[in-house]
């Protein structure tokens, strides 16, 4: 019995810590007083990652950090994004004149860490910086108090020549231990490189796993990658394999320690955007925000259990849900990835991609995500769109900008009502306040209505307000050079609540 009481003690603590009480009855106790419901509480401290935005010395970045306003959120407390350690290459560390140089670097490197890039001073209100060239590095970061419900943070880069050429833009993202992949490749034509960020004082050691339209990869160097604390590694996928292949899907797991993951995928000819992951394996998936002139659209899949997936492809439209000609279902072989291509399936309207079990009863989980793309010839630009769960009770994104947003609105059950809000401007302007309708089965797309009197960046804050579930996915665009560059980023859940049972215990009677 002993072991039962720690448990409940432990278990007691741990949402202390994270709620500010809890109380638990012990097993065999009569209770005081009726059970209460649980109680739904805003978090109390939320962790952010960002991969290093660029290797190019022509890339332009812009960091926008946010948490909305609203229950929840509150000006106590702190939300911090702060340079992430550089790892430094220490194979001259018998040299006493390089051993000295590397720990004076050192000590300037953790100078630069401790001072934060980004602070939200206010709930409501974007904050914004700005870094030029390659060398920016990337970033950690925690929130606390009322301003860790729904924080958010945004780097969106521009880079106007080169390999890199594009307009790249990422979330930034929670650490976790687990992250799917579908789109990565290591073909000669692609640089795809995985941005591992450890956000925590200790090392974290991750795995990576590579699998083909054949099966798993043959990799001897994928096992037991360090991370070391608060900093950022890079691996170039094609070094983990001799084998070059076009669609893969990558694996990344944990065995200590958490990190961020997301992949940077240059294509020659086609410009580059990052990969992030895809939603957690399910039957059922949905990819928000195909732009309504996009001239190519490719599936990739995967089936990461043990038994195949028999998969109805659906477009999700203007007017309604169809099946796109010639691709009706997917068959998706276990620990196999499988591709589609779509071509330009959209047909000049936004649209979104359903993903069901052919079988209601056979539902078989996959993860999924779309390479999307805009223009044609030496006029292409790309963009990764994954698979995403539902904006549920709130999502943001934190960077918007003056008619550059176009916000994809999606229910592919029932319809339903949505509130978006237009916060402030980071540098003046008041928020606006729209609904919209979804009816069922059809994806709209709709350009916010930014911030009166806006100056600079805005955030885009998505609540459900009454009917079915709605996915969204927001795409910033703009055209340079006579490339109509773009990139798209999801809107899930911001999970700035959660649920806190609540009970009582009576510690006299716990006994040996």
């Amino acid at each position: 019995m002993k072991s039962t009481h720690l448990s409940l003690i432990a278990g007691a603590a741990v949402l202390a810590a994270v709620t500010g009480f809890a109380t638990v009855t012990a097993p065999g106790a009569p209770a005081k007083t009726a059970a209460k419901p649980a109680a739904v509480l805003p978090v109390e401290r939320s962790s952010l990652v960002c991969p290093a935005p660029s290797g190019s010395d022509l890339a332009e970045t812009r960091y926008t950090a946010f948490t909305p306003a609203g229950e929840g959120g509150a000006a106590e407390g702190t939300a911090e994004l702060k340079p992430a350690l550089r790892v430094v290459d220490d194979e001259d560390e018998t040299d006493p004149k390089k051993i000295k140089k590397a720990e004076e670097a050192a000590k300037k490197e953790k100078a630069k860490a401790d001072k934060p890039v980004l602070a939200v001073q206010e709930p409501g209100k974007p904050v914004t910086a700005e870094a030029d060239g390659g060398s920016a590095p990337a970033l950690v970061g925690t929130a606390t108090g009322g301003l860790a419900p729904g924080w958010a943070a945004q780097q969106t880069t521009e880079v106007t020549a080169g390999g890199a050429r594009g307009l790249l833009g990422v979330s930034c993202t929670a650490p976790d231990t687990d992250f799917w992949f579908p789109g990565a490749s290591t073909a000669k034509s692609r640089q795809d490189y995985l941005h591992l960020t450890n956000p925590d004082d200790s090392a974290a050691v991750a795995d990576i796993e590579l699998y083909g339209t054949e099966g798993a990869l043959t990799s001897e160097v994928g096992d037991g990658i360090a991370v070391p604390a608060r900093s950022s590694v890079a691996v170039l996928l094609s070094t983990l394999t001799d084998e070059a292949a076009d669609h893969l899907t990558a694996h990344v797991t944990t065995r200590s320690g958490r990190v961020g993951a997301v992949v940077m995928s240059a294509e020659d000819g086609a410009g580059s955007d990052w990969i992030t992951a895809s939603d957690d394996p399910s039957g059922t998936l949905v990819m928000p925000g195909i732009p309504a002139d996009a001239t190519s659209v490719q599936l990739v899949a995967y089936a990461p259990g043990e038994d195949d997936a028999d998969v109805k492809v659906r477009l999700v439209g203007k007017n309604a849900t169809f099946s796109p000609a010639g691709s009706t279902t997917l068959h998706v072989k276990s620990s196999m990835t499988a591709t589609v291509d779509l071509k330009d399936v959209t047909r000049g309207e936004p649209a979104s991609l359903l993903l069901t079990p052919v079988r209601k009863n056979r539902a078989t989980p996959i993860v999924a995500a779309l390479r999307v793309v805009r223009g044609k010839g030496a006029k292409q630009e790309i963009a990764y769109i994954p698979a995403t769960g539902p904006v549920g009770a709130r999502a943001t994104v934190a960077d918007n900008r003056a008619k550059e947003a176009t916000l994809s609105l999606t229910a592919p059950g029932a319809t339903a009502e949505v509130k978006v809000t237009a916060s402030a401007g980071s540098e003046g302007g008041e928020p606006v306040v729209e609904t919209h309708t979804v009816k069922a089965g059809t994806t709209i797309a709709v350009t916010p209505k930014a911030p009166e009197g806006l100056k600079g960046a805005y955030a885009l804050t998505v609540e459900t307000t009454s009917g079915g579930p709605v996915h969204a996915a927001r795409t910033l665009a703009r055209t340079e050079g006579g490339v109509r560059m773009f990139t798209v980023q999801t809107l899930p859940d911001d999970r700035g609540t959660v649920e806190v049972p609540a009970a009582r215990q009576d510690l006299s009677v716990l006994d040996d």
